[in-house]
């Protein structure tokens, strides 16, 4: 397959921001992430881990530090990088953070959506409105609606 051909099936990119209070990290969820990988349903793009000091001061955190005797299962991340991300990317996702903890920033591509994309564009349909809606917004709907019945 061609590099124009692979951009014409590229489906929707995301990203995600999460947050480790106390910069404690398990790794629970890497090999759930790796998974999703290898059976072809994301691609990941960039993965970068950093820290906020109680000054506010940003750190990047490279995967050797966060796992240096590989009991996380981060080693299969180490390189995940396209480049898109930049110091400035950074700093606006720890905007978010609250100071002394850590997180991970996910840039990733829905490879399941990808040849639907595609589809679309050809047809020339064009996105113009997407969003995500938070578990914990659906789970208090739910525990409201379930506190009201």
């Amino acid at each position: 397959m061609s590099e124009t051909e692979s951009l014409e099936e590229l489906g929707p990119i995301d990203y995600i921001v999460v947050e480790f209070p106390g910069s404690h990290m398990t790794g629970e969820g890497m090999p759930l992430l790796a998974d999703l990988v290898d059976r072809g349903i994301i691609r990941i793009l960039d993965l970068a881990f950093f820290r906020k000091d109680e000054d506010g001061t940003v750190t990047g955190i490279e995967i050797a530090q966060l796992d240096p005797d590989g009991s996380l299962g981060l080693a299969v991340f180490e390189g995940s990088t396209s480049g898109l991300l930049g110091d400035d990317d950074l700093q606006e996702a720890a905007a978010a953070l609250e100071p002394g903890n850590s997180a991970g920033l996910l840039v990733y591509e829905n490879r399941w959506a990808g040849p639907f994309a595609a589809a679309l564009r050809r047809g020339g349909a064009q996105l113009v409105a997407s969003g995500r809606i938070p578990v914990q917004a659906i789970l208090a709907s739910i525990e409201a609606e379930s506190e009201a019945a």
